[in-house]
């Protein structure tokens, strides 16, 4: 039997996982590294610690397994979308890479929007450009590092540096491609109007394939460094929320993922373009081929709950080592027992700025209505209930642009918590389903790779071995609580707009 691997470079570490052609996971290993903050707003990796990572989780799944190297026979890779990697003639790393959700480039951004005029810039790309995406990075190094600029030869995103080391191939996905404000999401190609435009190297970007072509093989170092054979297929691969996308079987209109981890993602597959007024949702091309994706962000979802529990349930913290029980389950199970609404208490999730609907790098976090009457669950559950909002924001854009909900599908951390699958619905309105399969990005690039090598024929055929597990419904009663507290929600964040840009002076 042959086996298929899929590699996820994420934020927090880089996993590996082996399935077999049935699409059962059979071995799996996750390695971290660390994010670096040389000053407020700036996040960093090494993307040497992600080459390490790669490597030892590749040969731990292989070990856990059992499974030869020669047994794998295709690879796929995914990762953290924007995030720069930047390398000089050599091929060797400039500098740290600059990752998606640093801040530091407003300025960039404002002086793009600016020389295009923002509605064509969205022409142009599909979506503004954003401080997290990819391109304003490059526009920083040449102001700020103008000789780190001058080495300039490569702009990678994490996923496709791995696979370059992998295989010594450079390539990029169309979907990776479509959030780094380089690229004609129309036309599935890089844009020229905009290389040209900004006077920079269109050597800069390297060829742009679909998801599942396959695009190098494993080259002699890497088979040495692994234990896997020379010459196995490695695919494009995808962004991680195509790549999650694929994994919860969206390939098609009217099935809705949400992915709730550090970030909130709300994921919907197109037919056609479709582009958010203002653009206010993400709109990418898919990794499934001919289609496109629209994605709505809440920068800090599972984030801010973890935030929340870290400082507040210090005694549940203790608690839970004291009987040898998960710390989150004590907490949510104390959250439980607070009425839904928080009574009156409400959160802005804003604690790393914000992606959708906002696209504001000044946000901040809020509690509004605080009163005697609140404890420090009330907090917590307000914090859960705020990201449930956020969430509910896309899918509001999404409704607008005439996408109907037929199924939604809950996936990542938040997806195995009870209490976080009834807050979801009673806010959405909607039931929500969970798969059999939690695996997410990573199993998008294992099925990528199947269809790559021709164990599946397309997406849908892959899609067959995803089965959906527990299906949460709504409370009436809850949902009309939120139904009243969510224009409120919104109307906050429009009340103190101009206060969040004051203070993010003052903070410099």
């Amino acid at each position: 039997m042959g086996y298929l691997m899929g590699i996820d470079v994420a934020t927090s570490g880089t996993k590996c996982i082996i399935a077999d052609e049935k699409g059962k996971i059979v071995s799996s290993s996750f390695n971290e590294y660390p994010i670096l903050s040389p000053q407020p707003g700036w996040f960093e990796q090494n993307p040497k610690q992600w080459w390490e990572a790669a490597l030892l989780s590749i040969r731990e799944a292989l070990k856990k397994g059992n499974i030869k190297g020669e047994a794998i026979v295709g690879i796929g890779v995914t990762g953290q979308m924007h995030s720069s990697v930047f390398l000089d003639e050599k091929s060797e790393v400039i500098r740290p890479a600059i990752l998606w959700c640093d801040n530091r480039t407003e300025k960039q951004v404002g002086e793009v929007h600016n020389l295009f005029g923002r509605e064509r810039f969205i022409e142009l790309t599909c979506n503004p450009v954003l401080t997290g995406f990819t391109l304003p990075k490059i526009l920083w190094l040449k102001e700020n590092e103008p000789g780190n600029y001058k080495k300039l030869r490569k702009v990678l995103v994490p996923k496709d540096y791995i696979r370059f080391k992998l295989t010594g191939e450079f390539a990029a996905d169309v979907s990776d491609a479509s959030g780094t404000s380089v690229f004609d999401v129309k036309r599935r190609k890089w844009s020229s109007e905009v290389i040209d435009k900004l006077e920079l190297n269109k050597d800069f970007f390297p060829p742009v394939y679909e998801s599942s072509e396959i695009v190098g093989k494993i080259n002699e170092e890497t088979a040495k460094l692994t234990g896997l054979k020379i010459g196995i297929p490695v695919v494009a691969g995808a962004g991680d929320q195509a790549a999650s996308g694929i994994s919860c079987g969206i390939y098609k209109q009217g099935v809705i993922s949400v992915t709730l981890g550090t970030s909130g993602v709300v994921f919907a597959s197109t037919d056609t373009v479709k582009i958010a007024p203002e653009g206010k949702l993400h709109s990418f091309c898919h990794a499934v081929k001919g289609k496109w994706h629209l994605m709505g962000v809440v920068l800090y979802a599972g984030g801010s709950f973890k935030w929340a529990c870290e400082n507040l349930g210090a005694e549940e913290k203790k608690e839970a080592q004291e009987k040898g029980i998960n710390f989150y389950d004590t907490i949510t199970k104390k959250v439980s027992q607070i009425p839904a609404g928080s009574e009156g208490l409400i959160f802005l999730p804003y604690l790393t700025g914000e992606r959708t609907p906002h696209q504001d790098p000044n946000a901040k976090g809020v509690f509004f209505g605080l009163s005697l009457r609140h404890n420090k669950m009330h907090l917590i559950r307000s914090v859960m209930e705020g990201v449930g909002f956020g969430l509910k924001d896309s899918l509001e854009l999404m409704k607008d642009l005439g996408i109907k909900i037929e199924e939604i599908r809950l996936v990542g951390g938040g997806a195995k918590s009870k209490m976080w699958r009834t807050i979801l619905a009673d806010i959405f309105e909607f039931p929500v389903h969970t798969l059999s399969v939690e695996e997410g990005s990573p199993y998008g690039a294992v099925l990528l790779a199947g269809i790559g090598v021709g164990i599946y024929k397309n997406v849908e055929e892959a899609s067959k071995v995803i089965k959906t597990g527990i299906v949460q419904e709504p409370n009436k009663e809850n949902s009309s609580v939120y139904k009243d507290s969510y224009p409120i929600y919104k109307e906050i964040y429009i009340n103190l707009k101009g206060s969040f840009k004051n203070l993010s002076k003052i903070l410099g």
